[in-house]
């Protein structure tokens, strides 16, 4: 289950509304009412889990104008951001020799929205194996053959939406 929302939330805010969209998400369960004081546990880099369920797997992810939450069976990752200018230092350090042809080749205008596609891909792809970005992010490589995403990635499948004409980007990866 996918849970997202689109609304302007003070960013301090922002990850209380995340953990709303979890607990929306965790009503589907029938499992109670989780609050602030369900035990959440992290993993050896921080990836959280319901120290009571672990059956269920969740993660959240929470932009300037965005939230959202996914909630599976098995592994999961989720990341969202709002597009804005992308920053060719981010792209010299975590993308891969092809991924920077892509920026590189992409028409100005098209530009900002492709780095963004990347980037969630290879955020959502770390938070799903529970690494985080210590993960060498220049070693996972995605394209775009269409609206079909292309990785070097095996045993997961990935997700892409954009969103409000290209001002926001969610994208998903589930173990397969």
């Amino acid at each position: 289950m996918l849970l997202l929302s689109l609304m302007e939330v003070p960013k301090k805010e922002q990850r209380n509304h995340a953990h709303n969209l979890l607990r929306e998400c965790l009503k589907t369960r029938k499992i109670g009412y989780i609050t602030d004081q369900t035990p959440i546990i992290r993993g050896e880099h921080g990836k959280p889990s319901l120290a009571e369920h672990p059956e269920i797997m969740y993660n959240m992810s929470h932009a300037n104008g965005i939230a959202v939450c996914l909630m599976t069976d098995r592994e999961c990752g989720v990341d969202c951001e709002g597009v804005r200018p992308y920053r060719p230092n981010v792209v010299k350090r975590a993308f891969s020799d092809n991924e920077k042809q892509l920026i590189e080749n992409a028409s100005e205008s098209e530009r900002d929205l492709l780095f963004f596609r990347l980037w969630t891909l290879k955020e959502a792809y770390v938070k799903a194996i529970g690494i985080g970005i210590s993960y060498p992010l220049n070693t996972v490589e995605f394209s775009f053959e269409g609206n079909k995403i292309k990785t070097s990635v095996e045993g997961y499948k990935f997700r892409q939406y954009i969103l409000k004409n290209g001002k926001f980007v969610v994208s998903v990866c589930t173990k397969k």
